[in-house]
């Protein structure tokens, strides 16, 4: 054992890795929705904390008034968390914006727009906790939360100007008009290039459902025959695999029918191969018409196709395929030319526990050729693969009389 593998298997290191999720699940939710509301909300509650230490430090430099800072900051950082709060708890997940965004948006824009007016000669630093502000809006909000979110701020910061204007005598107000005015350009400038981001972000939602829809339709092409629509022969080996592996667990018993078109190529030369495409869709449409859902029929070449039965012993697989056999002997087509009646010959193999696929087919295959040198038209069942209890003798008669 290595050293990696002995750190990996130390209780401690195990108790550890447990104690740290268990903490993250606590955080964040073990729901992977909630989490990464969690997530964001708290993201906005670090960030206004920031914000809050710059603030405080203007207080505590002198460039601000000390108490008005502190007391901004509790309410800033308060409203944030009470909001991560309710989102982490799932209390919004009620509401139409279950992340709260927008509400936590209006709140940091309105706590900016008061930060301008507390923070004095400072407040030339504001903006940049403003564009901080607005970079959220451009990544999360719609379209018209993203013009109203802007419209808000211009208010909300045209109302902290004229305040400071009208109360503080200090002040410059053709300065505080240039401040207005870059303010202005700012979130303007915020605002359409949040606009064009939503559009990248609609066009680019979109190429991924195009794809993924293209991606669907691909994998329905690779894993089904276009022309019945039944599932191609890679695809029916993929689940006889499965099914075998469940087999070989003892989860599930498996009967295999190998199925064949009788005198399919007459067909074909006889009235062409557009009738020939017409009879192997009618001939699988029967087939599926007249076996269980949980069946699986897979074109596995030509006119040749396999069953796949789950859950059910010899005999009721045997009535099932009798009475396919029936079904397609009286098919009608409509618009088919007269005379034309299809038959099928079918072979079955019960799969053993810890056997092969090939051989299964093998067998299910030999018992077709049976069905066809019999005359077909008819339905064999496979040697060799007799339920449990019973006698070869019983077998061979089950045999006998699907000939009959």
């Amino acid at each position: 054992m290595t050293e990696s593998d002995a750190a990996s298997s130390n209780p401690k290191d195990i108790n550890l890795c447990t104690l740290s999720q268990r903490s993250i699940d606590w955080l964040f939710s073990a729901d992977p929705t909630l989490r990464v509301r969690s997530s964001m909300a708290m993201l906005a509650v670090l960030l206004m904390l920031g914000g809050a230490g710059v603030m405080l430090w203007l207080g505590y430099t002198g460039l601000a008034p000390l108490q008005a800072m502190v007391w901004w900051s509790v309410v800033a950082v308060g409203g944030l968390t009470v909001m991560a709060a309710l989102v982490r708890c799932g209390w919004s997940a009620r509401w139409r914006d279950p992340s709260m965004t927008f509400q936590q948006i209006l709140w940091a824009i309105s706590c900016s727009a008061v930060a301008y007016v507390l923070a004095a000669e400072a407040r030339g630093i504001v903006p940049g906790l403003l564009a901080v502000t607005m970079l959220f809006a451009a990544l999360n909000l719609r379209a018209k939360q993203i013009v109203a979110v802007s419209l808000y701020a211009l208010g909300a910061f045209s109302l902290a100007v004229l305040f400071i204007i009208q109360l503080d005598n200090s002040t410059e107000p053709a300065l505080e008009i240039a401040y207005a005015l870059v303010l202005v350009l700012m979130l303007t400038g915020c605002m359409l290039l949040s606009l064009r981001l939503y559009q990248l972000r609609g066009r680019l939602r979109k190429q991924r459902q195009e794809l993924a829809v293209a991606l669907k339709e691909n994998r329905e092409l690779a894993s089904r025959d276009a022309l019945t629509g039944l599932i191609n022969r890679r695809h029916m080996r993929e689940l006889l695999e499965l099914e075998q592996r469940r087999c070989v667990r003892g989860v599930r018993t498996m009967l295999l029918a190998q199925m064949d078109i009788d005198h399919f190529k007459s067909i074909n030369d006889t009235y062409g191969h557009g009738v020939g495409d017409m009879a192997l869709k009618a001939f699988a449409q029967t087939v599926r018409d007249n076996i269980r859902n949980s069946d699986v029929l897979a074109r596995w070449g030509g006119e040749e196709f396999v069953l796949l039965l789950s859950d059910t012993d010899v005999a009721g697989a045997m009535l099932t395929l009798q009475r396919v056999r029936a079904a397609v002997e009286g098919t009608t087509m409509p618009d088919a030319p007269p005379g034309l009646q299809m038959t099928v010959s079918i072979g079955l193999a019960e799969h053993m526990a810890g056997e092969m696929l090939e051989v299964t087919l093998d067998r299910a295959d030999k018992a077709l050729y049976s069905a066809k040198r019999a005359g077909r038209n008819q339905v064999r069942f496979g040697e060799l693969a007799a339920p449990a209890g019973w006698t070869p003798r019983q077998a061979a008669a089950l045999c006998e009389e699907d000939a009959l």
